[in-house]
């Protein structure tokens, strides 16, 4: 519980709540793809609330950028059925690979973030009306493939998300966290349905996870922010890199 409610107010403020989640489930001595299973149906709810507050930006996006969920939705549902078929052992291996790349991923987020809006603000940047269809469908297949990694794993999506929506052209770095939160919420919520029927959650867990993430969302969020957001990141980098540095020593 105290790992959510930390991942509640961490994902309020800086994202990557499920590098503390994740390895608390594994500690707790659940299998690695349960855990991560029921890390992702819990913490989903708090992807609720991201995109409803980026429901003022989410209006005045271009209606073609949300056809965008339909690769997302099966990204997510391949993903989800991919982690249901790979061997317990197997997935015990790729862990320690998968929580070192989204800390990485999650340590170059901001100033991959920042480095986007400069360019958004001195580019000009193509009308997405203009890209041709087998532009387009290039787009879908990438988007196809970042929401099989959000239905496998998830942890650092939405750097990618945000990489996949400047190159199709979005302007308003806003428009693109919302876009980004609702992607997420979908490829989570379509993998958290899959875990589920395919009962690879360990519920136990959830509805006191789920309340403490919310509750953290709410409450340690205020003191995250007087913290202050870099110092929230580097908490969140330092716990991942030094997970995956013990679960390599521990693999080896």
């Amino acid at each position: 519980m105290a790992a959510a409610f930390l991942a509640g107010g961490i994902n309020s403020v800086a994202g990557g709540g499920t590098l503390i989640t994740f390895p608390a489930l594994l500690a707790l001595g659940v299998p690695p793809i349960a855990a991560n299973a029921t890390s992702t149906v819990a913490i989903w709810p708090g992807s609720i609330g991201s995109a409803w507050g980026f429901r003022r930006e989410l209006r005045s996006v271009r209606r073609g950028i949300f056809l965008l969920i339909i690769p997302t939705l099966l990204g997510g549902t391949c993903g989800a059925l991919l982690l249901r078929m790979t061997p317990a052992a197997v997935f015990a291996h790729l862990v320690p690979f998968l929580i070192l790349l989204a800390t990485v991923l999650f340590t170059v987020q901001a100033p991959v973030q920042r480095h986007i809006q400069r360019a958004l603000g001195t580019a000009s940047v193509p009308n997405g009306s203009r890209h041709t269809a087998a532009w387009r469908a290039g787009a879908f297949s990438v988007q196809f493939a970042v929401g099989v990694y959000g239905g496998y794993f998830g942890a650092g999506m939405s750097i990618m998300l945000l990489t996949v929506l400047a190159f199709l052209g979005m302007d308003d770095i806003l428009q693109m966290n919302g876009v980004s939160s609702l992607l997420s919420l979908c490829a989570n919520g379509v993998a958290s349905l899959v875990f589920a029927s395919a009962h690879m959650v360990v519920w136990s867990y959830v509805g006191a996870m789920m309340g403490a993430a919310l509750f953290g969302g709410w409450a340690a969020a205020g003191v995250a922010r007087r913290v202050g957001k870099r110092m929230v990141r580097h908490f969140v980098i330092v716990v991942g890199f030094t997970i995956a540095a013990l679960l390599f020593v521990k693999m080896f």
